[in-house]
Formats: C-alpha cells, structure tokens, sequence
C-alpha cells in the first residue's frame, strides 16, 4: 500500500493514479462516493475507470473553534455525527461551543446537498460495494463519519480509497471500512497539501459539472452572465484601476483591501480571489492608492484615508454593471484589514461579512471597531505572534460576531506550502455563510 515519494501534479492525476489500485473493484454492483469538494475531481476519475456511477457524501468537519483547521469531528447528511474525544479534551471544548460549531456547520451541509443533489434522490447502496473517495485522509474524522453514512444506507461492502494518508491511517479507519487502499502513506505527514503541485480548493460549478459528466449530462447552467474586466472608479479627485471578476449566477461580491507595498496584482490577494470565485463568488481587486501616491509612507498608514476611499468604491460598485444588487463582503489584509472594518463601519448593514488576512484591525481603532456589525473572520499565522496578539486584543471590541482562526504552520504572509489554501477556505466558508443570495436580499 506505500509507494515512496509518491506526489501528485493535481487531484486529476491523484485519481488517475488511484484508480490503477482498484480495478479489482470493477462491475455492475459498485458505486463511487465522493466526499465533496475536494474528494469529487479524484471520484471521478476513480469512477470513469471502473464504469460505476458517481454520487456524493456531503460531510463538514467539526473545527476546534479557535483554530479550525483541526478537526475535532464531523457531521454528515442522515444525522450522523462522529466526534474526536482526544481532541476535543486537549482542546477544552465544551458543550456549548460544540453545538454552536455544529449548528453552523450544519447549516452549510445543508446547503451544500442541496447545490449537489438539486431534486434528485441518493444513489441506492443496498447490497452494493461502495467506494467512498476524498483527496487525502488527515485526521480521518470526515472519512469515518462518511463510511459511517454509507454503511448506514445500505452498503455490503465499503472501500476507502484515497491518494494519500498519515502511516497509521489503517489503525484509525480500519473499523469503519471492510478494505483501505491508499496510493502513499509518507511520513514525516504534515497536510494534505503537501503531496500536490496544485491543490487548489475545489468550487461548486467543478462539483457540478463532474457530477453531470459522470451521468452523461451537460453541466448546468449558472445562471445570468458573469464578467472579468478591467475598471477605473474615480474617487474623490483620483482614478483607482482594479479588476472586477464576476463568475456566471455570483453569490456576492468581496472587495479586496490591500496591504502596505501591496495591490491589486499582489499573487497572494490573487489567489484568495480564485478561490473564491470557484466558490461562486465575485471579486473586486483594485489599488487603494495611485502609483503617485504609493512612496508616501504617511498615506500608506493612514486608515481614514484608505477607509473612505474603500468605502466610495463600494457604493460605486453598487452601480456598476456586472455587480449591481449582489450582497457586499470585504476581504482586508495587512493595513487593508482596519481599512476594511472602517468601512464596514460607515457602510452598516451593507456589508455582509468582513475577512481579514495577517491582518492590523487594531489599526482601525477603538471608535471604529465599536460601530463594525458585520460578522468578522481574523485568519491569522499560527507563527505570527505579534499580529496573533494584536488581533486578539482587537476582537475584544469588535460589536458584532466574530471568530479568529489560527492557521497551523503560518507565518504573516502565508508562505508556507498549503497555508494560503487554508486561510482561503476559511474566507470563501465565511463569506458563503454570510452572504445571501441576491434575491434573498432586503
């Protein structure tokens, strides 16, 4: 079951690669089931080679509240619920912080079926072999809560299969599934992430287009035209460039804030925005200040300043074909965080939900703070102690929901292999959450 120094190009060769470890599988009795997002583009791949249809098991983890990444269980479709009592014990969660973190979670599987499945009923398992696929095993919480589901709905048989996994992943999952099959087990095992060149997160439209491939239909329409172009906005005497991208039937759009020495072609900020428009998302990246005025260290720092300009554009965006009547999020990174609360602040209930990256919303000051009502997220490096301080302090006088959330392994710019996808993650989950559909809004 271990090949050594095993490592993907993307999830498309993981599945390709899995694939030729389970042609004994193959016939008329077996059924691929995806663990969505991540899990679906390797099923499918797994799928194709083996003939056998393609269905999902929708599964949301269960994250420590102060650093969600670690998972301390899961919840799937069914009612099923599989928790990690180590963790949950070393971490000191309780009751109460528990069901808080599951009644959120619960809420996003919900709408995640019902994105994936539309009106069309669950695969039936009832004496079939079920081959339940995701794109790497790290704790295992998701994938035990999902062979649970399988199990439950019928299963004779269940597989786990993934292109990589922690050396002791058999100990942990052995109980839950009659066969394990894993491409590589390396160790020192850190993050799935590290065994792929590309481990882009994975949006709804991949989800559903794969889905629609795998029963031999067109992939569904998205809905109204989207768009992805460059625009001037003039604000306050001075003409601010950006790039406005739009995916087609956009959930929202988020205004990119960014850092000092940073813009709208800043590859981190660029990144974040992919992701988000994968997730249904459109992304507005533009330059606070004009390249005459990036020297000035002084307007660099100053928040009013970038804060009211922030907040001219985004009454500006809510006029301009392409973004017209979507909910409005920000994302702050950096000096962009305060600049980000300031407006959301002046702007009220106009901004959704609030993101920030390594971000200074302690730069925002108390006053302004005290008058921020959007739900605010604070991704912050586990490694970036100054900052981590900072932002905590500063969540103290947020005066709305807030969360902070610690990314493992993360310095201030997220440069370590995997950590920008998961702070990306955290922010496309947040401003999902957050966010209405356009025609839900007041």
């Amino acid at each position: 079951m271990h090949v050594t120094g095993a490592h993907f190009t993307d999830r498309t060769d993981a599945g390709r690669r899995l694939a030729a470890r389970l042609g004994h599988l193959g016939g008329p009795d077996t059924v691929v089931v995806a663990l969505p997002r991540g899990g679906v583009p390797v099923a499918a791949e797994v799928a194709a080679a083996l003939g056998a249809p393609l269905d999902i098991c929708v599964i949301r983890k269960l994250g420590v509240p102060y650093q969600p990444e670690l998972g301390m269980g899961a919840i799937g479709e069914d009612g099923v619920r599989v928790l990690n009592e180590q963790v949950i014990r070393l971490a000191g969660v309780g009751e109460e912080q528990m069901a808080r973190v599951e009644r959120r979670e619960r809420t996003e599987l919900e709408r995640r079926a019902g994105r994936y499945r539309g009106d069309r009923p669950a695969a039936d398992l009832r004496g079939r072999t079920v081959v339940v696929v995701d794109d790497g095993i790290a704790t295992g919480s998701t994938a035990k809560a999902a062979c649970r589901i399988v199990r439950a709905r019928g299963a004779a048989r269940v597989v786990l299969a993934v292109p990589v996994a922690p050396p002791d992943w058999t100990d942990r999952l052995s109980e839950v599934a009659d066969e394990l099959v894993c491409v590589d087990t390396p160790s020192p095992f850190f993050a799935i992430g590290e065994f792929y060149d590309d481990f882009a997160q994975t949006g709804d439209a991949e989800v559903l287009r794969l889905l629609a491939e795998a029963r031999g239909e067109r992939p569904p329409e998205s809905g109204a035209a989207g768009t992805d172009r460059e625009l001037v906005l003039p604000v306050a005497g001075v003409r601010l460039a950006g790039r406005l991208t739009v995916p087609p039937g956009a959930r929202g759009v988020v205004v990119f804030a960014h850092g000092s020495g940073s813009g709208r072609h800043s590859p981190r900020n660029r990144q974040v925005a992919r992701h988000l428009n994968r997730s249904g998302l459109g992304t507005l990246l533009f330059d606070l200040l004009t390249e005459a005025e990036e020297p000035d260290r002084r307007k660099v720092f100053d928040v009013a300043l970038l804060g009211s300009r922030l907040t001219a554009v985004a009454r500006e965006l809510g006029r301009t074909e392409g973004a017209r009547g979507l909910p409005l999020g920000l994302f702050g990174a950096s000096t962009g965080a305060a600049a980000a609360l300031y407006t959301a602040a002046e702007l009220g209930p106009t901004v959704r939900a609030v993101v920030s990256r390594g971000g200074r919303p302690d730069l925002a000051g108390p006053a302004v703070l005290g008058r921020v009502g959007a739900p605010t997220l604070l991704v912050v490096g586990a490694l970036d102690a100054a900052v981590l301080d900072l932002n905590r302090r500063a969540r103290t006088g947020l005066g709305g929901e807030s969360e902070l959330a610690v990314v493992p392994r993360a310095s201030h710019l997220f440069e370590e292999p995997g950590t920008l996808d998961q702070a990306a993650e955290l922010a496309g989950s947040w401003f999902l959450r957050h966010l209405p559909a356009a025609a839900d809004s007041p």
